[in-house]
């Protein structure tokens, strides 16, 4: 047999596809790679997009909108001073982008305008926080993306 430019160009396709389909098949088989999405029930969290922009314009209207600041016991996140604190209800949701396992929420019970979340609770990184929250019957939602270090 021959080996001409014919059966090269075969050789390097079978040996590329052979390549590409190794890499896909680890991806899809080991769980280092975790390929899962941000939100487990998408469609339903897609549904309420009006809502959600809704509690967004609210927060976007404000006077004085809540702050995050990034001090050595932890996230600081002060609401405004305006606001009665107690009055103030809702839920705070720390995303993880790299690894969902490091996901968790803490509810919003204030005595003072500020809630502290613990320097021993946030890895460094990226978090996408998620504050959703009431006052006197309004529904408030604010988004913020903050990076520890």
């Amino acid at each position: 047999m021959k080996f001409n430019w014919g059966t090269g160009i075969v050789i390097a396709f079978g040996l590329f596809m052979t390549f590409i389909l190794y890499f896909v098949v680890e991806v899809q088989s080991n769980s280092k790679y975790d390929n899962d999405l941000v939100v487990e029930e998408y469609y339903k969290h897609d549904a309420r997009f009006g809502e959600e922009m809704q509690r967004s314009q609210n927060a976007q209207n404000l006077a004085q909108k809540p702050t995050i600041v990034l001090t050595s016991e932890g996230a600081e996140i002060r609401f405004p001073a305006t606001f009665v604190p107690n009055k103030i209800k809702g839920m705070v949701s720390l995303y993880r982008p790299s690894n969902k396992k490091f996901d968790f929420e803490i509810p919003i019970s204030i005595s003072e305008s500020t809630l502290l979340i613990p320097k021993k609770s946030l890895i460094d990184g990226r978090w996408d926080i998620n504050m959703e929250w009431q006052y006197e019957g309004k529904a408030y939602l604010t988004k913020e993306i903050i990076y520890i270090r």
